[in-house]
């Protein structure tokens, strides 16, 4: 494949994930005014895998994005941050990811 048709596809494949994403977070809202939690924790899962995809896609490995998730959540509670100190949200989380 010619270099810049190889360009042009990744570029596409990137704005088309970027919709993915809105999508998710589109069908997210809907599943919660609706109460569905089976429709919810798809929506979550589908919207998670795409931000990974796209990272993947934007250069950032798997690796990368966990690695990086830690370091938010360990700043958040260093912080302070409010879901931590209300239901400690933030290191189950760490402990979670820790642990996979």
């Amino acid at each position: 494949m010619p270099k810049d048709l190889d360009v042009a596809k990744r570029a596409k494949v990137i704005e088309w994930l970027k919709t993915e994403v809105v999508d998710h977070v589109s069908r997210l809202f809907k599943a919660l005014w609706e109460g569905s939690t089976t429709r919810v924790g798809d929506s979550l899962a589908s919207l998670i895998m795409s931000c990974y995809i796209l990272g993947r896609r934007l250069g950032l490995s798997y690796r990368d994005l966990d690695d990086q998730l830690l370091e938010k959540l360990k700043k958040h509670k260093q912080e302070g941050h409010q879901l931590e100190d209300w239901y400690q949200d933030i290191s189950a989380l760490e402990e979670h990811m820790r642990k996979r």
